[in-house]
């Protein structure tokens, strides 16, 4: 029996390998002769570059950047076992937990961290990039990691703004000429799942920026500052991509990318499932286990158990789902390839319990779950 198990993480308490590990554990108590395939696996956000590091058999790095607030961070980004490809994760330098509650200012956040892991990668020779760009603290529209590429950003009187998508209102020149030249023949994948535009109702300012401590009065200032931009950057690079899906992804560094970068947005777990080589796991699987912290009805919307099944379907693999909990909405997931969900806690439970042990009732729960299987597959119909 070879069992494929490809899990999210559990945020707040297990990693992605992690909750691969313990529901191996789980699997192996009911079938112990079972080969077992573990592929953590995330969405571009929190996590993405440790799950693709441990499923590449890759290595992690750790580089000093500036931090939203231009404090120094010391961020963690990947390259794969392939030895030719980096992961970078933008929310480990760019990240709204590294942002106390009370300093929460997207006017004056940036991602010139961010821009700091690319230069990093670029400077390893790598010329193929995987960024996930979940989480961000920022506004700036991703002019914070091009700054850190060569490009800059001008007032009327020819001097660089400061950092911050508030101060975008006085932009009135990009100059690209010292824009790193390497750009041009690298690959870039952005891990990107929502659809916002840049600017509007839906854009980057009006949905996203009340989370990073974005007042009323604020989001309507930054998003002035981003339609401001766009019209800038769109004369000096030719594109016009304010209205593209995903352009206000992450405070709009999703635009940025497309603008100054020969970047390619695509759905996140579809980007770390190819990496992984997923496919070819998932094709001679009996069965696949996934998961993630709380399955509702987002999770139908792409979240990384739904792309696991959609693959695993190709080869007509059943997909057992565990997750932290379930919530409205998770019986969604039923139409999209997950054959049957379980939630891993089986009582009532304080939820820093559950959290607490997450491994214990991860691996339970998986022992479940195959005894269950062993069952249905003795079953006379």
């Amino acid at each position: 029996m070879r069992v494929l198990i490809a899990p999210d993480s559990f945020k707040g308490s297990l990693s992605a390998l992690a909750v691969a590990q313990a529901m191996e554990r789980g699997v192996l108590e009911v079938f112990p002769g079972a080969e077992v395939f573990k592929v953590p696996i995330a969405d571009g956000g929190e996590g993405t570059v440790e799950a693709l590091v441990a499923a590449t058999s890759g290595t992690l790095r750790r580089q000093w950047v500036q931090g939203p607030l231009r404090e120094p961070v010391e961020a963690s980004w990947g390259i794969l076992g392939d030895g030719q490809t980096a992961v970078i994760e933008m929310a480990a330098a760019s990240g709204l937990p590294l942002v106390p509650r009370d300093r929460r200012d997207p006017r004056h956040t940036t991602t010139l961290g961010t821009g700091e892991l690319v230069k990093a990668a670029l400077d390893a020779g790598l010329t193929r990039l995987i960024i996930g760009i979940g989480g961000s603290a920022t506004n700036d529209g991703g002019t914070g990691m091009a700054r850190a590429l060569g490009a800059r950003f001008l007032d009327a009187d020819g001097k660089e703004l400061p950092p911050g998508g508030g101060a975008l209102a006085r932009l009135a020149r990009i100059d690209l000429a010292g824009l790193d030249p390497r750009l041009r023949a690298a690959d870039l994948l952005v891990a990107c799942d929502v659809d916002n535009p840049l600017t509007g109702p839906r854009g980057a300012s009006a949905i996203y920026g009340p989370q990073k401590g974005a007042t009323p009065a604020m989001v309507a200032e930054l998003d002035a500052a981003l339609a401001h931009f766009a019209a800038i950057a769109a004369q000096a690079t030719g594109r016009d991509i304010a209205g593209l899906p995903g352009a206000g992804a992450a405070g709009g560094l999703g635009a940025g990318l497309l603008f100054f970068t020969p970047a390619r947005l695509q759905p996140g777990v579809q980007i770390v499932l190819e990496a992984t080589g997923f496919a070819a796991l998932a094709r001679t699987a009996d069965l696949v286990l996934t998961g993630e912290g709380r399955t509702d009805a987002q999770t139908a919307m792409g979240k990384a158990p739904v792309g696991v099944a959609a693959m695993a379907k190709t080869w007509g693999v059943p997909v057992v789902c565990l997750s932290g909990g379930l919530a409205e909405g998770a019986d969604d997931v039923l139409a999209l390839g997950i054959d049957a969900l379980m939630s891993i806690v089986p009582q009532a439970m304080a939820l820093e319990d559950c959290m607490a042990r997450g491994a214990e009732l991860t691996q339970a729960a998986a022992a479940r779950a195959c005894r269950l299987l062993k069952v249905g597959a003795g079953l006379k119909y």
